[in-house]
């Protein structure tokens, strides 16, 4: 496996990742008419947008990549907090490759992009109901910093935590 920038071009395996690995791990949290409405093909042009715009290293989008092609990939930029914060955004895995390594592959070079953009700490969102994802961030030296949000995706009320870690 290898880690790279995002490209253009690679909206629609970026797009098809975020959808597989949003109604697979979401299931049983998000409500499944959202789920299931969700499409690849209307979610790539937003990722070709972002992946355009991105400024690397401050914000962008890294893939992780096997020789089946995209399996998995990461987003992050500027927090609002401070200059110093950065903010992962997504961190998503095709299903078929938990366990495997990548997600923790894919983590770790997401931080050294962060470190490279001298950025100190970084944060993300967690559903607090993803006890996976929950147990994943954590076992990478993450820990809830207190924050919490209401989120209504689908029509559900979803409690997210902020998870915060320092960089270097």
């Amino acid at each position: 496996m290898q880690t790279r920038q995002a490209r253009p071009d690679d909206a629609s395996a970026v797009a098809g990742v975020y959808v597989r690995s949003w109604q697979v791990a979401f299931a049983g949290l998000v409500p499944r008419h959202y789920l299931d409405a969700m499409d690849r093909s209307r979610e790539e042009a937003e990722w070709r947008a972002r992946i355009a715009e991105a400024q690397w290293p401050r914000t962008g989008v890294l893939v992780a990549e096997t020789e089946a092609g995209i399996v998995g990939f990461a987003s992050f930029g500027s927090s609002q907090e401070t200059l110093a914060t950065a903010e992962i955004g997504t961190l998503y895995a095709m299903p078929e490759v938990w366990g495997t390594g990548i997600g923790k592959q894919l983590m770790s070079a997401t931080l050294t992009t962060l470190g490279q953009a001298n950025y100190t700490q970084v944060t993300l969102w967690v559903l607090e109901d993803n006890e996976r994802a929950r147990r994943f961030y954590e076992a990478a030296g993450w820990r809830p910093d207190g924050a919490a949000v209401e989120d209504t995706t689908g029509g559900a009320s979803l409690n997210k935590l902020r998870y915060r870690r320092r960089l270097g």
